[in-house]
């Protein structure tokens, strides 16, 4: 997990560093999960292949754009973006049209990291219920995908903020004609 592709402190990584570790990763062989991908063999226990990472960016910061997705189109690895959907005219934060770009190159994909960037535990249920970005939330108009998960603050979570969080990324019941782990992603 990734945030910032910088310096300055311990949740950023210079983009030289960031630029090791994926050309590390396409030298070895290491397949980038998507979002989807991920979500998937972590639900079957099905991988696609023996070595795989998934790469996420939290909180949508701007050099996502201007230093981590240059890296990740010379490299051709994927990243997912756990994208804040009310930071989205913050100057350091990814805009609408920014992340649209990045999808639609292939190389990112999105998924929420809340509206306000709050601590879901802490949260009232009826505040907890307009904070994931439900399936009728800026996430998913703007970047034109149901989401395949929410990505809680602090990495813990409590029955309402599961229940909110399932309810978010629900989808109509329809069966899945394949698997995601089909798409073609070349690993040299």
């Amino acid at each position: 997990m990734y945030h910032s592709i910088s310096s300055g402190n311990q949740l950023r990584v210079p983009a030289s560093e960031f630029r090791t570790q994926m050309t590390y990763l396409k030298r070895h062989g290491y397949r980038t999960l998507t979002a989807d991908e991920a979500v998937y063999a972590l639900k079957t226990h099905r991988v696609p292949q023996q070595k795989i990472v998934w790469v996420t960016l939290d909180d949508s910061y701007k050099d996502n754009l201007t230093a981590a997705w240059p890296i990740l189109k010379q490299t051709n690895q994927h990243a997912t973006i756990n994208f804040i959907t009310g930071f989205t005219n913050k100057k350091n934060h990814l805009t609408l049209a920014d992340a649209q770009r990045m999808k639609a190159s292939g190389v990112v994909d999105f998924q929420s990291h809340t509206v306000r960037h709050l601590d879901l535990n802490n949260l009232t249920y009826q505040v907890q219920l307009s904070s994931p970005a439900p399936k009728s939330g800026s996430t998913n108009i703007c970047i034109k995908r149901p989401q395949s998960s929410v990505t809680q603050l602090v990495g813990r979570t409590n029955r309402r903020s599961e229940r909110i969080s399932r309810l978010a990324t629900s989808t109509p019941s329809q069966p899945r004609q394949e698997s995601p782990l089909a798409r073609n992603h070349p690993t040299t």
